[in-house]
């Protein structure tokens, strides 16, 4: 794959719009985990619904895991950075997600599923990104699909930038997912101190960094550890232009807004109150899709 790098062309870079801090909770079983995206964010950050970090090697953080739980209406993206978790649905679908890789699910119309640690110690480490779905696709087929860390296409900058691609294009290299309608850009990307990085993102999508270590500044603004900045929408930029203060690792998201109505209760997206309201009275009387829809 490195040998169809070529740098994009990116004379002007998005700014910064607003810096964000996650917030501490719990899910599942109580896991602990940082909320980066929520509610409040989902119309600004248009397809994407949700954004989790979770670090710890404490295992009483995560050991419980999330036992049995529904979705429908979007897709979950987990890359997991450090750490083991073993993924079973009512599909009849199972995989064990490791270190550096990524389980991309689609729920569509209704999928039931868990995620469980398979280690009792050591450090586990990874994010959490819901994509909606556009409206003629939330009550598709479930769809699951494990992407191991060595299928992860994965390029290396002139100054050092180590860049994964899990989905999109990014200087000239095609990730591991693509998507139509929501045309997601998912990058993974270490910095050595004092280096530059840029890429192309469309003009039209909506944008996203987190900084998970070190410090990243763009347009003179610091972008520190544990912070998400969200990115302009500036029909003249080309796409981001980012120097690394200190070494750095961020991960940086894109996609295409569906511009549809956003009706979320827990686990479920769709587009309208009654839909949720069906999605509800579907899962509690066990019409949820327990087909054999799998990946090919």
């Amino acid at each position: 794959m490195q040998d169809q790098f070529k740098q994009d062309s990116v004379t002007g870079s998005r700014g910064i719009e607003r810096l964000v801090s996650g917030i501490a909770t719990s899910d599942g079983a109580g896991v602990k985990l940082t909320r980066i995206i929520a509610q409040p964010l989902q119309k600004r950050l248009d397809p994407f619904l949700m954004l989790d970090a979770f670090r710890s090697d404490n295992a009483d953080d995560y050991l419980a895991g999330f036992p049995d739980h529904p979705h429908r209406g979007f897709e979950t993206v987990t890359y997991m950075l450090a750490g083991w978790m073993r993924h079973r649905d009512n599909a009849g679908n199972e995989g064990l997600l490791q270190n550096g890789g990524v389980q991309w699910m689609t729920a569509g119309r209704g999928v039931i599923h868990s995620e469980m640690p398979e280690q009792e110690d050591g450090v586990m480490e990874g994010f959490q990104l819901w994509l909606n779905l556009p409206s003629h696709s939330k009550m598709c087929s479930p769809w699951y699909r494990d992407i191991a860390a060595a299928d992860i296409p994965e390029y290396v900058t002139e100054q050092g930038a180590t860049v994964r691609v899990i989905a999109g294009m990014s200087n000239g290299i095609a990730g591991a997912m693509a998507r139509k309608d929501t045309e997601p850009l998912y990058l993974d990307i270490a910095l050595p101190a004092g280096s530059v990085f840029a890429t192309a993102i469309p003009a039209t999508h909506n944008a996203f960094i987190h900084v998970y270590r070190g410090t990243v500044d763009i347009d003179g603004t610091a972008v520190d550890e544990k912070r998400m900045a969200i990115l302009t929408n500036d029909p003249t930029a080309e796409g981001l232009i980012l120097t690394a203060t200190v070494a750095a690792r961020l991960i940086l998201v894109a996609g295409n807004p569906l511009g549809e109505p956003i009706v979320q209760y827990g686990p479920f997206v769709m587009n309208t109150q009654d839909q949720i309201y069906q999605a509800i009275a579907d899962f509690r009387e066990g019409r949820f899709a327990d087909g054999k829809d799998t990946a090919k």
